[in-house]
Parts: C-alpha cells; structure tokens; sequence
C-alpha cells in the first residue's frame, strides 16, 4: 500500500502554521507538505519567508507557486494595489478592502494540482470562521462546492478538508499553544514590513486571538 501524503496551504501565518503542525504531528500521514503562493501580495516576502523557516525547522518539504506574472487578476485589493492597508478591525466595513479576487479558488485549484503530481491523497487549508463574513472564498458553501469540485477533477484522488471552518482565532491559538507553535516567527500582518504594523485587520485579530486565549504574545509591533 503507497504512503499516505498530504499537502497543506500553508502561508506562514498563525492558522496555517496551527494546521501544519497539527496534521504532521496527527500521524495520519507519512508525508506532509507545505504549499505556498506569490500573487503579488504587498507582504509576500515576509510571510514566505517564516513559512520557509517554519519548514525547515520541521524538516519538511515546501513548495511556493510564482503567480506573479497574473497579478493583473488580483488587483482591486488593499493586498496587491497601490492603496494604503486599512487599519480596525475586522467588523469594520473598511476591511472588506483586502479581499483578494477569488484567490482561494485559484489557490485550492493548484494546491489539488500539486497533490496529485506528488502522490498526495488530501489538501488542508486554515479558513476560520472569523474569516467567513468578509471573504466569500472562506464560507462553508465555498470549501465544500469546491471540495466536491476537486473530488470530480481529480477523480477523487484528492481531498480537500477545511478542519477549521467553525473555529474562531482564540481557539486556534489554544490549540496552537498545544502544538507549541513557534508564534514569534509566523506572519500575520498586510503591510510585509520588518515589524507588524499592530493596526491592520490581521494584526488587530493577532493580538485580540493571544489576549482572549490567554497566552502571551511574542509578537514584535510597531505600535
């Protein structure tokens, strides 16, 4: 019987990295892989490059799709334009600005491509559900059409599981906690510069999630 292999979408921040360490310590799987992308995003060195260290330090393989060449299909967003990132809160109607044209769709669609070329029986991706009210691409009717879709062009070779879907970020991280993920080199923040901003959605949510889960937060901000 061929071993088990598994690919998780995995960006470097605090859910994916939540998500790799739980399947690769879970044991179902003989192998597990990293899959990350560059679509152009404002912050893709900083979060691909904790992704790298996170995998190196697990001893696992990593692949990075260079999407950079479609950028033009992703533009309209705080994430890949020329605008500034906004700063608040998720609940803030303002945040609505850093969705990214139908980016998990693409994403899924290549993380199923990747896992068939290695063999692989089930792709894992972090949608949460305090991600689900501003981006359409983390709802449960999304991951589960899409789950159907990928079952019917791979031939049901491939799998796609979204563990997360009902879980906030306060839970993530207590689980993280169990897991001892290494939180001081994830990425969280939109802004990609040395530091985390500590005022974009993502940071707010980073720093909300470690205070309501009561764990300490090793996160270097600028503010």
């Amino acid at each position: 019987m061929p071993e088990r292999k598994a690919v998780v979408v995995h960006s470097g921040g605090m859910d994916s990295t939540t998500l790799l360490m739980e399947t690769i310590r879970g044991g179902m799987y003989a192998e597990v892989f990293s899959f990350g992308v560059n679509y152009g995003q404002k912050h893709a060195r900083r979060e691909l490059d904790c992704a790298a260290r996170i995998c190196a330090d697990l001893q696992i393989g990593r692949v990075v799709a260079d999407l950079r060449a479609a950028a033009p299909c992703f533009m309209g967003s705080a994430l890949t334009g020329l605008g500034a990132v906004p700063e608040g809160h998720y609940k803030h109607e303002s945040m609505k600005a850093t969705a990214v044209n139908n980016r998990n769709m693409v994403i899924l669609s290549l993380a199923a491509a990747f896992a068939q070329s290695v063999g692989a029986m089930a792709v894992y991706y972090g949608a949460h559900a305090g991600d689900h009210a501003i981006y359409p691409d983390c709802r449960k009717e999304f991951y589960s059409s899409c789950a159907a879709t990928i079952g019917y062009a791979t031939d049901d070779a491939v799998r796609l599981f979204a563990p997360y879907g009902a879980w906030n970020k306060e839970r993530i991280v207590r689980q993280g906690e169990l897991l001892r993920v290494p939180w001081s080199i994830t990425w969280s923040c939109y802004n990609g510069r040395e530091r985390h901003c500590g005022k974009c959605g993502t940071c707010v949510e980073r720093r909300e999630a470690f205070r309501l889960a009561g764990v300490v937060d090793p996160t270097e901000y600028e503010a």
